[in-house]
C-alpha cells in the first residue's frame, strides 16, 4: 500500500512537471478571479477552436435577448461554411436544416467549424448595427460583436476574425492569451446553458438533408471531460497555435459552521493551456497542481492580493 501511494505522488509530480512543456498556462480559482500560478499568460498566441467559447456566448447572448425558444430556430447551412473546412465529420452538406440548439451542441462539443460559421451567419444577420461598415456581411458583424465582447471582458491582448479560430490564409492572425481566454470562461462557465452543453461527452443531434431527418453521435474532443472532476471546457488546435485546452474542474464544496450559521464555499477551478504537445497529459498535470495550491491557499484563509486577481 505505501509504495502504491509513493508511486501514486511520483506520478502526479512527473504530470505536473510536464505541463511546463506547454507556451503558456494559467490555473485561477473560478469564483474570485485569483490567480494560482501562471506561466507567460500575457504572451499572445493563436489558440485555435478555444475561439468556439466566445461564438457561443455570442450566440447565448443574442438568445437571451430574444427570449424563450429562439435556440428552437431552424436555419439552413450556407454555402459559405464549408470554404476553407478540412474536416466534415458530421456529414453536413449546404442547405442541410438544423436548429440553433444543435449547431451549439456540435461548435462546442466535437469542435465543429461548420456549425460556429452557420451559427455565426444567422446571428450575424439578425444584428443591427447602427453607424458601422454597410458592406459588412452577417459574419464580420457577429465577429465584431465577438471582439466587443472580448472589450467588455478587458481582453486586451485578444482578436477575433472568424467565428471558428481558423488561421490558415486569413488576412488578419487571430491571436488571444491565456489570461485574457480565462475572463471569457470564467464568463462562459456563469451561463448554466454554456455549462451544459460542455459538460456532455457525448450528444446525439439531429437534421434535415434533401428532406429526409439524419442523426449524428458527437464525441467530446476533450478527453477529460467527466474524469477528475471536470465538467468543460473546450479543446483547440492548429498547426500554428499547437494544442490547446481550458479546462473546468469542481469539487465538492467546503462547509463551515460558524455558530449558529452554515457557510458554503465553492471548489472550482480554471485552467487554460496554449501551445502543447501533449494537452490532456498536460492538462491533467496542471489540474493537480492547481488542486494543490487551492488547499494550500484555503488553508492559509483565501487571502486574495489585487496584483494576483484577474481583473
Amino acid at each position: 500500500m505505501f509504495s502504491k501511494r509513493i508511486l501514486a505522488i511520483v506520478a502526479l509530480a512527473v504530470c505536473a512537471q510536464s505541463a511546463l512543456a506547454a507556451q503558456a498556462y494559467i490555473i485561477i480559482d473560478s469564483k474570485s478571479g485569483y490567480i494560482f500560478e501562471a506561466a507567460n499568460p500575457k504572451e499572445k498566441r493563436q489558440i485555435g477552436s478555444l475561439t468556439k467559447v466566445a461564438t457561443a456566448c455570442v450566440v447565448l447572448d443574442w438568445a437571451e435577448r430574444r427570449g424563450n425558444g429562439a435556440l428552437d430556430t431552424v436555419v439552413s447551412i450556407p454555402p459559405q461554411a464549408f470554404v476553407g473546412i478540412q474536416e466534415n465529420n458530421v456529414g453536413f452538406s449546404p442547405g442541410d436544416q438544423i436548429s440553433l440548439r444543435d449547431l451549439i451542441y456540435a461548435a462546442l462539443v466535437q469542435s465543429d467549424n461548420i456549425a460556429a460559421f452557420t451559427l455565426a451567419a444567422h446571428v450575424g444577420s439578425t444584428i443591427n448595427i447602427t453607424g458601422g461598415n454597410a458592406k459588412m456581411g452577417p459574419v464580420d458583424i457577429f465577429v465584431s460583436q465577438m471582439n466587443a465582447l472580448a472589450t467588455n471582458l478587458k481582453m486586451t491582448k485578444t482578436r477575433f476574425v472568424n467565428p471558428h479560430g481558423i488561421d490558415d490564409n486569413v488576412r488578419s492572425m487571430p491571436y488571444s492569451t491565456a489570461e485574457d481566454l480565462a475572463r471569457l470562461t470564467r464568463y462562459a462557465m456563469n451561463k448554466a446553458a454554456f455549462r451544459f452543453y460542455v459538460s456532455q461527452k457525448e450528444r446525439q443531434i439531429s437534421f434535415r438533408h434533401e428532406g429526409k431527418m439524419r442523426s449524428y453521435m458527437l464525441r467530446n474532443t476533450n478527453e477529460l471531460v467527466g474524469a477528475r472532476g471536470v465538467d468543460g471546457v473546450k479543446t483547440g488546435q492548429t498547426a500554428r497555435a499547437g494544442q490547446c485546452l481550458i479546462l473546468s474542474a469542481r469539487r465538492e464544496s467546503e462547509v463551515a459552521q460558524q455558530g449558529q450559521y452554515v457557510s458554503v464555499y465553492p471548489r472550482h477551478i480554471l485552467v487554460v493551456l496554449l501551445g502543447s504537445t501533449n494537452r490532456f497529459a498536460e492538462g491533467g498535470g496542471l489540474l493537480a497542481r492547481g488542486w494543490q495550491l487551492f488547499d494550500q491557499w484555503s488553508a492559509a484563509g483565501k487571502q486574495v492580493t489585487p496584483e494576483k486577481v484577474l481583473q
